[in-house]
């Protein structure tokens, strides 16, 4: 792995970014993404990977040669591979480096501006699967977040957007919260003890700057939730599964999530009559999981809705005709 470029700041004017989710080196799925970013996001150019990215980065540049991307930044995970990482990193401290066309990997933590908006990136993370691997060749202890990067996260001051690999420990989403508490995968005790202190480092961060959206990878879960004091967090899945990528709007921070059925019929390109319905299921997509980031969860009438509309059973005015009709009283019919 070479530096090919390495600056000290990140300024970008995009108003509207994409999100992935861990990849695992998946170069297929990358492929498949390449193919449906023209038509799902032709004016996309930047993609912020959450981590967990090793990936031939050279054949990601090609995949994409096709489409508008000209950057992808990685917030890197703790599946990485750290002997290489660390080395072209340590040679330009507190910067992000240009690997690739394409990719750059960024420094932990690092500051970017996209937008207008103040950005925290802050990749790393604990392995809880170190017990299978071998340290020094599929597992390095440079995969942590330490307690120096900690303090100089901090010490940038506010963010309204965080970007992590790594989970905060406090997190509102309910999935996570799940997965955490029952360990279905029943990792041992010492992994466990290592990934909460992992977490409790993130929210340190958290807490000090307060971003209005924190968006990580790691727990191969889609799901968002919101906290009491109104912070939000979007969890976003792996490779192949449901919300793996998201759309970003800089300007209100909202995530837009395709569905993988999205996705893949955009990118086998259909055609008219099936564009049209992922189109429509592209803009249920889009509401629903707005509506779960918010903490809300949608009713079995509204989804019933929603897959009526994505069909064409009935149009969206139909369905507007119906909701008030439902819900709309008339007051002179109101009680005492």
């Amino acid at each position: 792995m070479k530096a090919l470029e390495h600056v000290d700041r990140i300024v970008l004017p995009d108003q509207r970014v994409a999100v992935l989710g861990d990849v695992h080196g998946n170069l297929g799925w990358m492929q498949m993404l390449s193919r449906a970013f023209p038509p799902l996001a032709p004016d996309v150019t930047t993609i912020l990977q959450l981590g967990d990215w090793w990936m031939p980065s050279g054949e990601v540049d090609e995949a994409f040669a096709d489409t508008a991307i000209d950057r992808i930044l990685v917030t890197l995970g703790n599946h990485e591979q750290w002997d290489e990482v660390s080395t072209v990193l340590g040679a330009y401290p507190g910067e992000a480096v240009r690997i690739s066309k394409l990719v750059w990997l960024l420094p932990r933590p690092a500051r970017l501006t996209i937008g207008g908006r103040r950005v925290l990136s802050l990749g790393g993370a604990a392995s809880v699967d170190r017990q299978s691997r071998i340290k020094g060749l599929t597992y390095w202890p440079d995969e942590e977040v330490t307690d120096a990067m900690v303090d100089e996260a901090i010490a940038g001051g506010p963010a309204d957007l965080m970007l992590t690999h790594e989970s905060p420990a406090n997190t509102p989403v309910r999935p996570v919260r799940e997965i955490l508490r029952t360990n279905p995968h029943n990792f041992p005790k010492a992994a466990l003890e290592a990934s909460a202190a992992s977490r409790a480092r993130i929210s340190q961060v958290w807490d000090a700057v307060r971003p209005e959206l924190l968006a990580h990878g790691h727990l191969h879960v889609g799901a968002g939730g919101r906290t009491e004091d109104g912070r939000r967090v979007a969890s976003l899945g792996r490779e192949g599964h449901e919300w793996n990528i998201a759309f970003l709007d800089m300007n209100n921070l909202r995530m837009a999530t395709p569905s993988l059925a999205i996705l893949r019929g955009l990118a086998g390109d259909d055609g008219g009559l099936r564009r049209t319905r992922e189109q429509r299921a592209n803009s249920v997509a889009e509401a629903l999981h707005t509506g779960v980031l918010d903490g809300l969860k949608p009713t079995r009438r509204a989804l019933q809705d929603a897959q009526d509309y994505v069909d064409g059973v009935r149009t969206l005015d139909e369905i507007l005709d119906d909701v008030v009709r439902r819900h709309a009283r008339n007051p002179d019919q109101e009680q005492p």
